[in-house]
């Protein structure tokens, strides 16, 4: 039976949050933005093991790291790129999983995944031929803009999703795919679309948002204080 592991590249810099400190370590409700990841993951009983995958000159994670038991596992082998990344941390987890297991990748700045929408996740893929990712459909009209910053033109946003993660997909292919990839892809999905696979879209929520601005860490603050409360109630 295949198991389920997840995959955290850890080795960016977040250069549009306007800060020294790489955005994964950016403080939220008083911990390391990528600690509430890793705690929910950790807990969740169906993922059997967790990688992160850092930059080898990573100090920022010895002084912010948190014992979360054997569960989870960081490898210093962080590239250049995403695909890098990922890549490499498939790499640091061959000895430990089998080509049918599934691999998670999960971005280290959605602290806003619950348990509820990863199981809805993993119920929807787990026999799947492929594969897929969380994803919401756009609702929002879309503009080009020119070279002025003016509408050039509007775009249809009919069958356009917007790619969240964890992205699913069996340790053999996402392997194959990405090295296989040419340039730098931008998901998991696009080097396993490249082989010519059609990834399946499961609907994700606008709460698994990622961290790119500094408002969003508001947002993302909001939706853990609410969280808290919910289970305090409980």
């Amino acid at each position: 039976m295949s198991t389920f592991h997840v995959l955290i590249p850890a080795a960016g810099s977040g250069s549009r949050m306007g800060s020294e400190l790489p955005k994964q370590y950016l403080p939220l409700l008083g911990k390391p933005l990528i600690h509430h990841v890793l705690a929910m993951l950790a807990q969740a009983p169906r993922i059997a093991s967790v990688h992160v995958v850092v930059s080898a000159d990573d100090a920022c994670w010895d002084e912010h790291a948190v014992d979360y038991g054997n569960k989870v596992q960081v490898h210093r082998s962080g590239g250049a790129t995403r695909a890098a990344t990922v890549l490499n941390g498939l790499y640091a987890m061959a000895g430990q999983v089998r080509a049918d297991d599934w691999i998670l990748v999960h971005d280290a700045a959605r602290p806003g995944l619950s348990q509820a929408l990863l199981a809805s996740l993993l119920d929807a893929l787990e026999h799947d031929e492929v594969g897929g990712l969380l994803a919401i459909p756009l609702a929002d009209t879309l503009k080009r803009a020119d070279e002025q910053q003016r509408v050039a033109t509007t775009e249809p946003r009919d069958g356009l999703w917007q790619a969240q993660t964890p992205q699913m997909f069996r340790y053999e292919i996402l392997q194959r795919a990405l090295q296989l990839a040419g340039g730098a892809p931008t998901d998991e999905a696009q080097a396993v679309e490249a082989l010519g696979l059609k990834p399946r879209l499961v609907v994700g929520q606008l709460r698994n948002l990622k961290i790119t601005y500094p408002q969003d860490l508001k947002i993302a603050e909001a939706i853990l204080l609410a969280d808290a409360k919910e289970n305090e109630a409980i």
